[in-house]
């Protein structure tokens, strides 16, 4: 877009396509803006652009246009309280002369997308929740061809093969806001779709297998965690114990938290005035860390292999099928601020489960938490096709 045509979308009051906003005082109505773009209830197939620093009228506000007001409208699209995430940029423009910020939103193929867990759409130049028709109608308009892997149907599997109990009791609650659950008393069937369980005719898809299957290694090979404990430094070492971690995502998060804590183990020191401190040999913020992000991250496709958690005498391992996915390369592996997802399903179903308060921090917390207990730096190998993490006890 140049500078012309900036000015023309900047002033024509009556688009659907544009929202404009003096400041970011009020992000939630930004988010909201966003979340409705992404739907594309129209389906124009054409992006929706929200100007921050520009007045109801199309002219400039001059707002104060930071680095940091742009990294926080930018970190709008990867919170996950928009979700599945969207497509978005972000950049500083100039509008008679003076400096605004521009947000881009591209429509989504995996709508409806949410805010919070409600569903907003474009109504003229307004913002407004959806109503049950409307989310219905975006639901259908999903193109299965352009969708990740975790979003597709599985011809294999049917409804019977989905655990309706998990969804209803622990899945939904926390992906759609209560108030819309009870007002909209939609079936089943509708709520599964809406959330990209199942698609619109009522197939599981690969991430309502995974998160809410009753078996789900028997449609998605690898869907599974491997747990293996020896004793001593080598592959080649006795075993000690050796677990296979199956069954509906949530499960399988419960059992390797439990599994961490029986085998982390925890010395006390002494330190000034005799004062005795417990001190785990790793920290189980930081193990949690990197497993859950090798489950949301991992490649599903086209590999049989699960997620390998090996506990040696001086270090743990932690192995995922797939290597960096989309912006993040070998070379910026790691680096705070850049990710991208190879299963946005999965990664929306994980938040709404509770495994993940923030995206995009998880390998940042991970590295401090070890730093604060006393463990050496993480070493991170990322690969083509997998990615290693190695976290060592602490001495």
């Amino acid at each position: 877009m140049n500078d012309a045509e900036l000015a023309s979308v900047a002033r024509d009051t009556e688009s659907e396509q544009v929202e404009r906003k003096e400041s970011l005082a009020n992000k939630d109505k930004v988010a909201q803006a966003i979340c409705a773009f992404a739907n594309d209830l129209p389906d124009r197939k054409s992006p929706g652009y929200v100007l921050i620093g520009v007045k109801d009228k199309g002219h400039p506000a001059g707002l104060e246009i930071t680095d940091e007001l742009l990294l926080t409208i930018a970190a709008i699209s990867s919170s996950g309280q928009v979700s599945p995430f969207p497509v978005m940029s972000v950049e500083r423009r100039e509008l008679d002369g003076v400096p605004i910020a521009l947000a881009t939103v591209e429509p989504s193929d995996s709508t409806p997308l949410r805010y919070n867990g409600r569903v907003y759409v474009r109504s003229g130049p307004s913002t407004r929740q959806a109503s049950q028709e409307e989310e219905r109608r975006l639901t259908e308009k999903r193109r299965a061809g352009d969708l990740s892997f975790d979003a597709r149907p599985l011809p294999s599997a049917s409804m019977g093969d989905l655990d309706i109990d998990l969804f209803r009791t622990e899945y939904l609650p926390g992906a759609v806001a209560p108030d819309v659950i009870e007002q909209n008393h939609r079936s089943i069937e509708e709520q599964l779709s809406s959330v990209r369980f199942t698609t619109p005719d009522g197939v599981p898809t690969a991430a309502g297998v995974v998160v809410v299957g009753s078996n789900p290694a028997a449609f998605v090979p690898g869907a599974f965690v491997q747990f293996l404990r020896l004793d001593g430094l080598h592959l080649e070492d006795p075993i000690m114990d050796e677990k296979e971690i199956s069954g509906p995502l949530p499960l399988q998060l419960r059992t390797i938290d439990e599994i961490l804590r029986a085998n982390i183990a925890t010395s006390v020191d002494v330190v000034s005035n005799d004062r005795e401190v417990a001190a785990p040999n790793y920290p189980i913020a930081a193990l949690q860390q990197y497993i859950r992000n090798a489950l949301m991250h991992r490649s599903y496709e086209g590999t049989a292999a699960p997620v390998r958690i090996t506990w040696f005498r001086d270090r743990v391992e932690v192995q995922n099928p797939g290597g960096p996915y989309g912006q993040v390369t070998i070379e910026n592996f790691g680096t705070s601020g850049i990710t991208d997802y190879r299963n946005p399903t999965i990664a929306e179903a994980m938040k709404a489960l509770g495994y993940v308060q923030r995206f995009g921090v998880g390998i940042s917390v991970a590295r401090e938490a070890l730093q604060r207990n006393g463990n050496p730096v993480p070493e991170l190998e990322p690969h083509a096709e997998n990615v290693l993490i190695t976290v060592r006890a602490r001495a």
